[in-house]
């Protein structure tokens, strides 16, 4: 997405770089009513941008010390190309299950549903079935101080101000800024109603893919304009307002919550099996090329016995012996007790298998 720099007030600046916004401190303000007020002379003095905002109990910082917003299917420090990968199977296969779901349950809008992925994806981010790579946020300041003191346990909450393009239609798409801005309310079902209670908005980047130059495009921070905390007490709110309860913003006898949390179930258990074949297709690579090269007379059964047979005619580096026995460990943790294997871990040894492979075909050891 384009990156902007926003336009602080006087006072505001003097505690905010306006180049480095993302770097500096929140703003400390002590009442709901003072925030309403920083906010309106904000929006007056941006008026190129919608002002939108979001409200978090942390401010979640990267290496560079820089406050990062990014959409959920692309949050991780290090995120190898197999993760995200699976990130877009996983929303790919519930994306499915809710227009199943959808169609057996009679739910409003289906025919929509199905021709457009942004209300796919804008209803399973909301209900948090799985990462996706849109953003919450919201027009209500309200909402927002609310969320940045739901079950926050310190002493501060935040609040972020985010400079976006004027939105043009329900799904509003700015080629200019490569930014996409999903109206919940217009889009999502009256069936739906937690969007309809927190007055949301998702928004994220046209060109969504799993395929990207450079992950930082991909960060909210870029549309940063300011950032305030605010103290997590009944006191900010004063007598004249009040926070909206937890109750409100996530509504019960919510019928498309009830579907969400149906897929939110089964979707991850539906990929499992194939993560699991890929890691043992890739295992029995190793063992039937490594097992192909030897020249005994007495074949090899053990795997053990076939890496140190190797190990002991130095053709098998030490570092890669001890990464092969720890992964000959973790199959047979795989194959004996698979209902408790982190799914994590797993892709991440699919990932140390295919480089093993490939260095082991360096090595001219696979037949």
């Amino acid at each position: 997405m384009r990156s902007i720099e926003g336009t602080l007030t006087s006072e505001l600046k003097k505690t905010i770089d306006t180049k480095k916004i993302a770097s500096s401190e929140p703003y400390l303000v002590k009442s709901f009513r003072e925030l309403v007020e920083h906010i309106a002379k904000l929006s007056y003095v941006n008026k190129d941008y919608l002002l939108f905002f979001r409200g978090q109990a942390n401010d979640y910082r990267n290496k560079a010390n820089n406050s990062t917003f990014y959409p959920t299917i692309y949050r991780s420090d290090y995120l190898s190309q197999r993760e995200i990968n699976y990130r877009f199977d996983i929303l790919e296969s519930a994306s499915k299950n809710l227009i199943e779901k959808f169609n057996l349950s009679n739910i409003d809008g289906i025919s929509e549903l199905k021709r457009k992925k942004y209300i796919q994806w804008s209803v399973l981010q909301h209900y948090e079935v799985c990462p996706t790579p849109l953003l919450d946020m919201t027009q209500s300041l309200r909402v927002a101080c609310s969320f940045a003191q739901l079950s926050n346990d310190t002493n501060y909450g935040f609040v972020f101000v985010f400079g976006l393009p004027y939105l043009t239609n329900r799904i509003s798409i700015n080629s200019e800024h490569d930014i996409i801005n999903i109206r919940l309310l217009s889009i999502c079902p009256p069936q739906a109603l937690r969007p309809y209670f927190q007055e949301g908005f998702l928004v994220g980047t046209t060109d969504i893919t799993n395929e990207y130059e450079s992950k930082s495009e991909l960060d909210f921070n870029n549309r940063l304009i300011a950032k305030f905390k605010i103290p997590n007490n009944k006191s900010f709110w004063g007598s004249q307002f009040n926070i909206i309860p937890k109750s409100a913003l996530y509504p019960t006898n919510d019928k498309v919550l009830e579907i969400c949390d149906s897929i939110k179930e089964n979707v991850e258990s539906e990929l499992q099996s194939g993560n699991i074949g890929e890691f043992l297709k890739l295992w029995n690579k190793i063992e039937k090329g490594l097992s192909s090269g030897i020249k005994t007379q007495k074949k090899i059964y053990s795997t053990r016995k076939l890496f140190d047979y190797y190990r002991n005619k130095g053709k098998l580096p030490l570092e890669e012996y001890f990464i092969l026995d720890k992964l000959r460990r973790f199959r047979n943790d795989l194959v004996h007790n698979t209902e408790k294997i982190d799914q994590n871990l797993l892709r991440s040894n699919i990932d140390i298998l295919e480089g093993i492979i490939k260095e082991l075909n360096e090595h001219k050891l696979l037949r």
